[in-house]
């Protein structure tokens, strides 16, 4: 089985190029990034600053098994006094993932992490945005073999977006299909 990356450069793109009709290679749509992010603010609202470190330790440490990067905390722009947040505080995590670490993460999670959901039957095409970028909404990390059900104290959900070159939602659509991203046939 070829690796998503020499895959991309042997078959995908030459089809992808045909297809479309691109005279040079470089226009050929490609995965550029992978941002995975989740938020924690239900979690820690209410709770001691000692609690609240432990669920944010918790979880920076399951998202960077998970990415195989160091995430970096997001806070609040602004205080919401009905949601108990005030500014500054953090409210969520992300990691931002390029090249290698990119092409890692997309073949566990295109092999392993998405079977491994529940009720999984494919994604639906309408998750692809007009630029060719898709989102996905992962309820559980541990439908990721890093994370030991276990061990885990807290569930948390994520949402992983690919974002590609395509220039338009048919494009975006065909790339991922082509990588083998398990996209729904539409009805």
């Amino acid at each position: 089985m070829l690796r998503i990356k020499e895959k991309y450069q042997k078959e995908v793109a030459p089809k992808l190029k045909e297809t479309f009709g691109y005279k040079n290679i470089m226009a050929v749509p490609r995965v550029k990034k992978i941002t995975i992010n989740t938020g924690f603010g239900k979690m820690i609202i209410g709770k001691t600053s000692e609690e609240q470190k432990k669920i944010i330790d918790n979880i920076l440490n399951d998202l960077s098994l998970i990415s195989g990067q160091k995430p970096s905390l997001t806070q609040a722009k602004k205080s919401i006094a009905t949601f108990k947040i005030r500014k500054g505080m953090a409210i969520g995590a992300k990691v931002t993932l390029r090249e290698r670490k990119m092409y890692d993460f997309l073949e566990r999670l295109i092999n392993t992490a998405l079977p491994r959901s529940r009720d999984f039957r494919g994604i639906d095409p309408k998750s692809v945005d007009k630029e060719g970028n898709l989102t996905i909404a992962i309820k559980e990390q541990i439908c990721f073999p890093e994370i030991s059900p276990e061990k885990t104290r807290f569930l948390f959900g994520l949402e992983v977006t690919i974002t590609s070159g395509a220039r338009s939602k048919e494009e975006g659509l065909e790339l991922l299909k082509q990588i083998g991203v398990p996209i729904k046939k539409a009805e």
